[in-house]
């Protein structure tokens, strides 16, 4: 019998059309989720290990040129999204940076529209022949999906790369613009009620104003039907566990590792083979201050190491033209990582799980959604420190680095570095074409 096809994308999956010869959330500060890079790398990894039992995959990604060239590497073609990224999404963190909560709320609820109308018609086109969808990223983009699974018959899955996005006991929901968790309510379940109305608020009227358009009858609660009868956790389960909960069905497989085979470019390499440990700084598509890649680079010098800086979205590099930083573009992590004394970044998932892999110490300075949640982990893991805040300075930088270079951080994070598992990709292909043959019966 034929195998049902799957594929992949940072806004969300889709599954592909058997082969012919036989997987969020919504960021709601920004407005828009930015760390691509790292999940296309993932997707990358999950549509190999699809490939590897007979279904073929087909991921949809903005079409910015960095991701196109991320999923050509892994062989995996790619469906463009409604637009491309960089730019749209520069545009909304500026509209929404001087915003009020509810100013941004309503730009929330004003993109959400856009998104889930645009991308309904990108993948509409993208799952000409498909079987089923499974769909990670921004909550509109995935309500985009589902709909297009339901209009379809197709097979829908959502997934997700951090355990703190999904209805569980054990951790509070996220809290979006204007509409903040109450103050002293600690019950857990009632937060996670409450962010349904939530939900309904900032992107029932996208949703279900695109369903009437399709002549769909309206959802009355847009929490549970974009993330349908079971999700996807698509994580490490040593850095990220989920304990269970009896609020969702979710099934965790491990984080989507793609091999990465590129040697490391000459110039870099004798650099990383001259001088002092180095110590690697990268904010991938999250737009960090410059000064923040300053404050680093002066910080790591304090302690006499040098600094290997990833430009980024950001276009971060050496402060002057004194030979111990080296700026580096795309490249490969997990060559790179194995390397350095310490890794200092924002708290993506695919960074987190890279350095921790690499038995790399870390400094999270995280931003946004998720991050928190990864640079806390890292610390309770004893395998590097959690910066304070958003914003570094030389002197905050160096009280963490301080923690992440100490010789017990270092310990721990080799001794860690054995228990990253390498064999999500292939957990979730398994499971993915178990669960979804299993739906369509």
């Amino acid at each position: 019998m034929a195998q049902p096809g799957l594929a992949a994308s940072p806004w969300p999956w889709r599954i592909n059309a058997a082969p012919k010869n036989d997987n969020g959330a919504w960021n709601a500060d920004l407005v828009i989720d930015l760390r691509l890079a790292r999940r296309c790398r993932a997707f990358g990894g999950a549509g190999r290990g699809l490939a590897a039992h007979g279904v073929e995959a087909r991921v949809s990604a903005p079409g910015d040129a960095e991701f196109a060239a991320l999923l050509a590497r892994a062989g995996v073609p790619l469906a463009p999204a409604f637009a491309p990224v960089r730019e749209w999404a520069k545009e909304m963190i500026n509209r929404s940076r001087s915003a009020s909560p509810e100013d941004r709320a309503r730009l929330i609820a004003g993109q959400a529209t856009e998104i889930v109308a645009r991308q309904y018609e990108a993948l509409s086109l993208a799952a000409e022949g498909c079987d089923a969808v499974v769909a990670f990223g921004l909550f509109p983009s995935c309500a985009a999906a589902r709909m297009v699974a339901e209009q379809r018959g197709m097979r829908y899955m959502l997934g997700t790369f951090c355990p703190i996005w999904l209805p569980s006991p054990h951790n509070r929901p996220h809290e979006y613009p204007s509409h903040p968790l109450p103050a002293g309510v600690t019950d857990n379940r009632l937060l996670w009620e409450m962010d349904i109305r939530t939900k309904n608020a900032l992107f029932g009227e996208a949703i279900n104003g695109q369903r009437a358009s399709l002549g769909l009858p309206p959802v009355q609660n847009v929490r549970d039907y974009v993330y349908g009868k079971r999700v996807l956790l698509a994580c490490d389960p040593t850095l990220g566990p989920w304990p269970g909960s009896d609020l969702i069905d979710a099934v965790q497989a491990g984080a989507f590792i793609q091999p990465d085979e590129r040697p490391l470019p000459g110039a870099l390499k004798a650099f990383l083979d001259a001088g002092p440990p180095r110590v690697y700084v990268g904010f991938g598509s999250i737009s960090v201050a410059s000064e923040a890649g300053h404050a680093a680079i002066e910080a790591i010098r304090a302690r006499g190491l040098r600094t290997v800086i990833a430009q980024g979205w950001a276009g971060l590099g050496p402060i002057d033209d004194r030979d111990d930083c080296f700026a580096v573009g795309e490249v490969n992590q997990q060559a790179l990582f194995g390397r350095v004394a310490a890794v200092i970044h924002h708290g993506g998932a695919g960074t987190t799980v890279a350095a921790a892999r690499a038995g790399a110490a870390q400094v999270i300075v995280p931003q946004i959604g998720d991050q928190p949640y990864w640079a806390r982990r890292v610390a309770e893991l004893g395998i590097g420190a959690a910066h304070d805040g958003p914003v570094p300075t030389v002197k905050s930088l160096s009280a963490a680095l301080e923690v992440a270079l100490a010789r017990k951080t270092r310990v721990h994070a080799a001794a860690l570095a054995g228990k990253i598992r390498a064999d999500g990709a292939e957990v979730a292909a398994r499971l993915l074409i178990k669960s979804l043959g299993e739906s369509s019966r």
